[in-house]
């Protein structure tokens, strides 16, 4: 079995170099996953000048690349809520987004020849409590009076007998590694510039109206700047205090018979989401869930194996082949932000996705790409980048930074209290004790010592071990860092200090 998504292991992906020099442009799109490179391809088209994208790492390798894969407007049950809580209006601002967002995916694959397996197929959220029917109804219904293709059902095509199940028609999936090395060869061809391995570090206005990118080898000045990274790095819109970061679980497995042709998701505790896998052959099957806010010290591994116990005893499996994790964070509303950010018409933002940014991250595209062009959308009132919510959302706000609050005092108390040995077997990591200090360390498989400070460098709150993933992980806003310190998820943009040891 290999540690890693399906979705990042293609090859035939495109190589862009870093930024070296300084440059000037109309638009800076930071961050290279589906969301920017689709907002700097709109960009483009439309006519607003020079582009350029600025990715901190591989395009489409981090939350793009781990996600289960589907294009759909079918968000579980979503409707119900939002026309209660927002009226019809702008429930009907966030269905046609999403719908619009699913039909755009399809639409830039057919235009650009992209080769990501799209394929279509019916998206469905089922239950198998009877107690849970009458829900389903209503989510049915509303999502008809938006205008989506629901219907209710009573088989999902899954090896087991459900109660119903809310079903949208002619959704997809695809390959998003190849739809996004699609969206850069176009972007390239288009003329806009596209950077590799150049992490923005610093985004700010300054007096002469432009807006400045800095990175570690040069700065970028533009008119207009798209913070397209998941989560706004660093303090960009106070984003970090807004959103919840959490991570999910995959797997990829050859089935012995063929794997259902539909995309499902559980409405029931715990979350099971499947998709067909074609690279897999006729058999392959992606199924996704279980999950965890980050940076609370959850055995992963344990749901990892929660998720495969799953899946064997619910399909005949042949073969688990790869598996892997993916982050991403939520709003107290549950609508993302996207559109301006609270401190700069020139800044816009696009984060708070849900676990569903291939539909809202394009229909964010198409947003930020009118903004660009110096029009107003339609849709963006539901998405407002500004807003601070209803009184549930701002009770859920309060409550969450509560608790962030509490986990920075109480971290460092509990750090100071740690002590454990040094001598970590090949494989273990953890907090050890070093002249009354504590230091995270780790012992790679070839017996190496790996030994960082233990403050998250965004806002200094605590870090944990993640043995699964070999990771510390930060529970207050979810940046993440490998045993050597370096940056593995956001807002943090500065790696954290290593540690010499003396390893007798």
């Amino acid at each position: 079995m290999r540690h890693a998504s399906v979705w990042t292991t293609a090859k035939d992906r495109p190589g862009f170099p870093g930024l070296r020099q300084d440059m000037e442009v109309d638009v800076a799109v930071v961050g290279g996953g589906l969301t920017g490179l689709t907002t700097a391809l709109l960009a483009r088209r439309t006519g607003v000048g020079t582009v350029a994208v600025l990715e901190a790492g591989r395009l489409g390798q981090g939350t793009t690349g781990h996600t289960t894969g589907k294009v759909t407007s079918q968000h579980g049950l979503v409707y119900a809520q939002l026309t209660s809580r927002y009226g019809q209006d702008q429930a009907r601002m966030y269905a046609d987004a999403n719908q619009a967002g699913v039909e755009l995916v399809a639409a830039l694959t057919g235009e650009y020849g992209i080769d990501c397996g799209l394929t279509r197929a019916p998206a469905l959220a089922y239950t198998r409590d009877p107690g849970q029917r009458r829900a389903l109804e209503e989510e049915v219904a509303a999502a008809v009076r938006l205008g989506l293709p629901a219907s209710l059902v009573e088989s999902a095509g899954l090896p087991f007998e459900i109660e119903a199940a809310v079903r949208f028609d002619d959704q997809s999936h695809f390959h998003p590694g190849r739809y996004v090395a699609g969206l850069a060869r176009a972007l390239s061809a288009s003329g806009a510039s596209v950077f590799e391995h150049t992490r923005a570090l610093e985004v700010e206005e300054h007096q002469d109206g432009t807006v400045q990118v800095r990175t570690a080898d040069a700065t970028v000045r533009a008119k207009s700047v798209v913070v397209a990274t998941l989560l706004p790095i660093g303090m960009i819109g106070g984003y970090f205090a807004r959103t919840r970061p959490s991570r999910s679980f995959g797997l990829a497995a050859r089935l012995r018979g063929p794997a259902p042709r539909e995309m499902t998701i559980s409405a029931d505790p715990p979350t099971r989401s499947t998709r067909p896998w074609p690279d897999g052959g006729p058999n392959g099957l992606i199924v996704v869930g279980g999950g965890h806010e980050t940076g609370t010290e959850r055995d992963t591994q344990a749901m990892w194996e929660d998720l495969e116990q799953w899946t064997r005893s619910t399909f005949e499996v042949d073969s688990v082949e790869y598996r892997w994790s993916g982050q991403d964070y939520t709003t107290a509303d549950q609508v993302p932000y996207i559109g301006r950010s609270p401190a700069s018409d020139r800044v816009l933002v696009a984060t708070g996705f849900g676990k569903w940014g291939l539909s809202n991250g394009t229909a964010a595209a198409v947003m930020l790409g009118d903004l660009l062009a110096g029009r107003d959308h339609p849709w963006l009132p539901v998405f407002d980048a500004t807003r601070l919510g209803d009184a549930k959302a701002v009770d859920r706000l309060v409550k969450d930074n509560l608790k962030v609050g509490a986990d920075l005092v109480g971290g460092h108390l509990d750090r100071l209290r740690s002590h454990h040995g040094r001598h970590l077997a090949r494989g273990q990591g953890g907090v050890i004790d070093v002249d009354g200090d504590s230091v995270g360390a780790y012992r790679d498989a070839e017996g190496g010592l790996h030994a960082v400070g233990l403050t998250c460098t965004h806002m200094g709150c605590r870090l944990a071990w993640n043995a699964a993933e070999t990771s510390w992980d930060c529970g207050c806003h979810g940046s993440r860092y490998d045993p050597d310190g370096n940056i593995l998820n956001g807002p943090a943009v500065r790696p954290l200090p290593t540690v010499d040891l003396d390893d007798d």
